[in-house]
């Protein structure tokens, strides 16, 4: 199978290679000896007679998939004559001492034609319009950029030049941290603020303290874990978030649905990490808390309910020839105080699949979720589409009890879909529909009250220039923020002065929000104990 499989690249990667540097005008299989073929005129037949010249092999199934997508490739002649598609013999990595950015000012801005077209809503025309007038902006404006939905990033097959730039930057097996990648590819929004698509289905969360037994309160972590994932894709098409600048924040928190809150008198968590939120909110918060390597952490909590999950993830990314892979390293620690357990929880890997055409994402690798105190446990499979045939975005996960062999209860479907659980004893039912659990929305502060350092405010002229598709305005807005960041890490370089995280710090390799629900009902206790020692 490995064997085909990498015969069925190079007939990809021959086809490519002709189709982007053709002989004398003629898209052939074979090259300048042998280009009796062309595959732009060529017949179905004559098309899997060239790709078995090339791969010696007659496998129907392998042919067809081949032309397909021979049919489909449509690159831009002006790919440089000097690419180089062969696989190197190590990978090729940045040092730690480089710089972590999207993109640069070189070359991004003279790209040509790098605009999606689609339709504009009416509010965008409104801050268009204002975009000449920028002391006519409001906060209103930038806040309104969030609501709308992101449209759909389209084939890129009409934007060479673009497609030609970035593959001259790459080799496969590289580490993409260098990488100028297109402007207009970026999703509107900071990592940060896509890490709380965690939570955004915070009833499922919040529930995990209200059931009685260790088994049932571990069966509802892996069901919000496994209804995670979905919320955080804007769109089926893959776009990449604003890669966070060292020290930002994000802030929002969620309403529960079904909770009755204290309309009257709302008792604020003034201490917490959202203060202007309840009791009755999920309150979430992240910090960009290392740039090397680029660490982010989050902190959630729902005083009412004593329940609390601290994280951290970073990644690194690489480039697969034809896909991108990012692994997601790091964990997450859900702990539920009322009846004293921890949960641990790691992450997927992710890809961009069809990077050519019209990407998209899909995660795999194999995940763990674990309870120390009880010795439950849970094993995940996050399965990558087959090359040939198969369903994209299946998961499987088998749970099992303390010190036991056999799972008690196995769970599959698809991870943005319908999920199925079947119990030991036989019965099945549906354990999540992410098609029909309503997604509910963040609140986030306005633009005008959020702090310079807040994701929002600190990317609102690169995300207005996004939405408006003025990619040249985009970039531009882009390279002065980060190279501010490049000059306050010179600053400190030159003074001999240590970055000092916000919220978070560090603790054997993982990181902890400084002022958990944890820590602060302990000092709470203390400081009652103290007040009763000294009492008569």
């Amino acid at each position: 199978s490995v064997l085909e499989a990498v015969k069925h690249s190079i007939v990809l990667l021959q086809i490519a290679k002709n189709t982007t540097h053709p002989v004398n005008g003629i898209y052939s299989i074979n090259g300048p000896k042998n280009s009796d073929i062309n595959l732009k005129h060529s017949t179905g037949e004559e098309q899997k007679r060239g790709l078995k010249q090339v791969s010696g092999h007659d496998h129907e199934g392998n042919i067809e998939r081949a032309v397909e997508c021979s049919e489909d490739i449509n690159i831009e002649k002006d790919l440089p004559s000097n690419l180089n598609l062969v696989v190197p013999e190590t990978s090729y990595s940045s040092s730690d001492d480089e710089d972590f950015f999207d993109a640069t000012e070189e070359a991004i801005s003279s790209l040509q034609n790098p605009i999606v077209e689609g339709p504009i809503s009416s509010d965008v025309v409104t801050v268009q319009r204002r975009t000449s007038h920028p002391h006519r902006l409001t906060a209103q404006d930038y806040d309104a950029l969030y609501e709308d939905e992101e449209e759909e990033l389209g084939s890129l097959e009409g934007q060479g030049s673009v497609i030609s730039h970035l593959l001259s930057q790459v080799k496969i097996g590289m580490d993409l941290t260098k990488v100028v990648l297109p402007t207009f590819i970026l999703e509107r929004r900071s990592l940060l603020e896509m890490y709380a698509d965690f939570f955004a289905h915070p009833d499922l969360f919040i529930s995990i303290p209200d059931f009685d037994s260790p088994k049932d309160r571990f069966v509802q972590v892996v069901r919000w874990y496994l209804s995670a994932f979905h919320a955080g894709r804007k769109s089926s098409v893959a776009k990449k978030p604003y890669n966070p600048i060292l020290g930002e924040i994000f802030r929002c928190f969620w309403h529960i649905p079904n909770v009755q809150e204290d309309d009257d008198s709302p008792k604020k968590v003034e201490d917490g990490p959202v203060p202007w939120a309840t009791r009755d909110h999920l309150t979430f918060i992240a910090e960009q808390v290392s740039h090397h390597p680029p660490i982010s952490a989050f902190y959630a909590e729902h005083v009412n309910k004593s329940i609390s999950c601290t994280a951290h993830i970073w990644t690194k990314s690489k480039f697969l020839g034809l896909s991108i892979g990012v692994q997601n390293i790091g964990q997450a620690i859900i702990n539920v105080l009322k009846h004293n357990e921890e949960y641990i929880l790691t992450f997927p890997n992710g890809y961009g699949r069809s990077i050519l055409r019209v990407p998209w994402i899909e995660l795999g690798g194999s995940v763990t979720v674990s309870c120390p105190q009880t010795g439950y446990h849970a094993n995940i499979e996050f399965h990558t589409r087959p090359i040939y045939g198969g369903k994209k975005h299946r998961i499987t996960a088998e749970l099992f009890g303390p010190n036991e062999k056999k799972s008690f209860l196995t769970v599959t479907g698809e991870w943005n879909g319908v999920m199925e659980a079947k119990w030991a004893s036989g019965e099945t039912e549906i354990f999540v529909d992410t098609r029909t659990i309503p997604i509910i929305k963040k609140r986030v502060k306005p633009l005008v009250e959020q702090e310079e350092y807040e994701s929002r405010k600190l990317w609102k002229d690169v995300t207005t220039a996004l939405r408006l598709r003025n990619v040249e305005a985009a970039t531009e807005a882009k390279f002065l923020l980060e190279q501010k960041q490049r000059e306050e890490a010179k600053e400190r370089l030159e003074n001999k002065r240590k970055w000092e995280t916000r919220a978070f710090h560090e603790i054997c390799e993982n990181w902890v929000y400084d002022k958990s629900l944890q820590v602060r009902l302990q000092e709470k206790e203390n400081i009652e104990q103290i007040n009763s020692d000294k009492s008569p």
